[in-house]
């Protein structure tokens, strides 16, 4: 075990942990070993000619972030930006980006034996993005496949 990058000890701490945040009054949840920071929501520079989900571009420490915004990825309503907007920041496959949401919850640790299948309802798309459902008490957890949220930006610019 190298002392470049994150140990295998801090991997294994890792494993069922999930970053929880919250859009409209749904609870979503994103592997912890993805997430790079949490930033408040800051000045976003547009973009020409890219999906309507790409909010545009952030400058973070002076590296140039693309920042989506995780209602409209969904589908959902926009809604103003407030005090309690936030933006996680990801890595995939080296790649960093930033996802707009309404408001942090909490980490939390969920066991695989807590995670189910979404059930199908609608059309096959309707779970392109769920990786499972994570049971925490009495909260459900929409789990979020996070490489297929973010999906190839390179489609989206």
């Amino acid at each position: 075990m190298g002392n470049v990058g994150i140990s295998e000890e801090d991997q294994d701490m890792m494993e069922g942990m999930y970053l929880t945040f919250m859009l409209t009054d749904q609870s979503y949840g994103i592997e912890i070993r993805h997430v790079i920071e949490i930033i408040r929501m800051q000045q976003v520079t547009e973009v020409p000619d890219v999906a309507d989900y790409i909010k545009g571009v952030i400058n973070l420490r002076g590296k140039v972030i693309p920042v989506m915004d995780v209602r409209r990825r969904f589908g959902l309503d926009s809604q103003n930006y407030n005090e309690r907007t936030c933006i996680i920041v990801v890595s995939i496959n080296d790649a960093e980006t930033g996802m707009i949401v309404d408001t942090m919850k909490d980490v939390v640790d969920i066991p695989d034996e807590k995670i189910q299948e979404p059930p199908t309802v609608g059309s096959g798309n309707d779970k392109r993005f769920i990786q499972g459902l994570g049971k925490v008490d009495h909260d459900i957890h929409i789990l979020l496949d996070i490489e297929s949220v973010i999906g190839s930006l390179e489609e989206a610019f």
